[in-house]
């Protein structure tokens, strides 16, 4: 049973009060003719003609004196002014000012005005409550000044509280709002030029019976019926490439994935995956089509290519830079994986240059090379850039460059000093790959998360015939972030996953 606290208890004795006037709190209809921002624009476009409306929002300020109220209402679009008169309303307005709070919300009608101080106004002369407020907001309070500035107080800024209570954070905080409509933007923008490429959007399924397509552990799940456990995907990918197999030659899917992972600035156990595949390209294609729709997307959201990330100023206009891996490594840290062709040679050159550096985990060469990207070179990576050929036993699904069976056509994009995308030219000889996962079966621990699981259905996909093709993963929420200038992943989610509340 819920436990009320004080300011609660006298709201809801003001609902009391509400229903013994006969006043329904929670009526079943509205009867809304405009936004704010309609009414608005309809009073300016001509202010010698009437313009009647019916406004709705919630309350954000009151100001009463006496025979006079002033208030301010918030909908979608923004906030108008309340103009309340006992002239029109008689004791309404005592009724309004005594039983109605910050965080109601109530419709009111009138005809709009300019006051003296310059604000177009709704003169209301009528209103009712659509939603009684029993729970004030964390940040309850706005008030004008003389000026016109709008001060907020108690403004609702605890990190914790506002993942937590999102419902909250965006009905406060308007900029909460518009970061939500800058990512459906983002979403949309990704949408309108694949399409507009010949790509086909298609829908592949988020529970399967085998997981793969990524390097990562899974959550499980049983389904009841077929008696059997079932994985949520971790990835498109393998479900996508066999559309390729059925010659659908440019498909691509934007949905959730499900990582049974550590949370972080940059992880989420549930994300926005966008996916591609593309037949008969290969990855320095992908690459190209790839910083163009990042930068059209930059384009479309923020007016500009250019895009403010903390003390950074990315540009995303092609072409981005490009850095092939082996020298990126070599320049930041001394070392040259070509010349260690084994993982018991390059342990040994990284701990004569890192003694430190904690080794134990990284079992292969191309997980310790991936160790040296993720704590030398990666964060040097600020500008969007393009570090490519990867090592191949870390890369089970990409295709060998010609005549170097140790590294492989992949690459990865990276902005503000972490990862955004990765790409493959993708491996598409079914000896070749079941070949590569019976190496992760030999060479990985039983319990290594980027351990990837033999796909027998995939296999056999792929021995009916698979194009030549690029594919390509991007994390949306990642853009999202860079693009909205926020530093941490809750703050593009709107409902993040947080630990169980105590």
């Amino acid at each position: 049973m819920t436990e009320f606290n004080a300011l609660e208890k006298i709201r809801l004795q003001k609902l009391e009060e509400l229903r013994a006037e006969g006043v329904e709190a929670y009526p079943t209809r509205a009867t809304r003719t405009h936004t704010s921002k309609q009414a608005i624009a309809e009073f300016e476009s001509d202010e010698t003609k009437e313009v009647k409306a019916t406004l709705a929002g919630r309350i954000r300020s009151m100001r009463a004196g006496g025979k006079l109220t002033f208030a301010h209402i918030e909908d979608g679009d923004g906030k108008v002014q309340l103009f309340l008169r006992v002239n029109e309303l008689n004791d309404k307005l005592a009724f309004f000012n005594k039983l109605f709070d910050l965080g109601d919300f109530i419709e009111a009608t009138g005809v709009m005005f300019r006051t003296k101080s310059g604000e177009v106004t709704l003169h209301v002369h009528d209103f009712k409550l659509l939603a009684k407020s029993v729970t004030p907001l964390p940040a309850d309070k706005d008030v004008t000044l003389d000026d016109g500035t709008v001060v907020r107080h108690a403004s609702l800024d605890n990190p914790e509280l506002r993942a937590r209570q999102r419902y909250a954070d965006l009905a406060v905080n308007p900029d909460v709002r518009e970061t939500f409509r800058k990512r459906a933007k983002l979403v949309k923008s990704l949408r309108d030029f694949l399409d507009d490429k010949g790509f086909l959007e298609v829908e592949t399924p988020i529970l399967q019976p085998l997981y793969g397509g990524a390097a990562a552990r899974p959550f499980v799940t049983h389904h009841n019926e077929l008696d059997q456990d079932m994985y949520l995907r971790i990835s498109f990918e393998l479900y996508l490439k066999r559309l390729l197999v059925g010659n659908l030659e440019k498909v691509y899917e934007i949905g959730r994935d499900f990582r049974n992972e550590g949370v972080s600035f940059k992880h989420n156990p549930e994300f926005t995956q966008l996916e591609f595949y593309w037949a008969y390209a290969d990855y320095l294609q992908v690459m190209e089509l790839t910083e163009q729709m990042v930068a059209y997307v930059a384009e479309q959201v923020t007016g500009s290519t250019k895009v403010k990330f903390g003390e950074h100023e990315l540009e995303f206009k092609p072409p981005w830079k490009r850095i092939e891996m082996r020298q990126g490594i070599l320049d930041v840290t001394g070392i040259d994986i070509n010349e260690h062709k084994t993982a018991e040679e390059l342990i040994k050159s990284i701990k004569q240059k890192q003694p430190q550096a904690n080794l134990e985990a990284k079992s292969t060469r191309g997980k310790l090379i991936d160790f040296l990207v993720s704590e030398f070179l990666e964060p040097t990576l600020i500008q969007p850039t393009f570090l490519y050929n990867y090592p191949r036993d870390i890369s089970p699904l990409a295709k060998s460059i010609p005549n170097d069976s140790l590294t492989v056509e992949r690459f990865e994009g990276y902005v503000a000093g972490f990862e955004l995308c990765n790409a493959f030219t993708e491996l598409n000889d079914p000896l070749d790959q079941e070949q590569r996962f019976i190496e992760m079966g030999r060479d990985y621990e039983a319990d290594d998360e980027e351990k990837h699981p033999l796909d027998e259905d995939y296999l056999r996909a792929m021995r009916y015939g698979m194009p030549p093709n690029g594919g390509f993963g991007m994390g949306v929420d990642r853009l999202a972030m860079i693009l909205t200038d926020k530093h941490s992943i809750r703050e593009v989610l709107l409902f993040p996953a947080l630990r169980k509340e105590e």
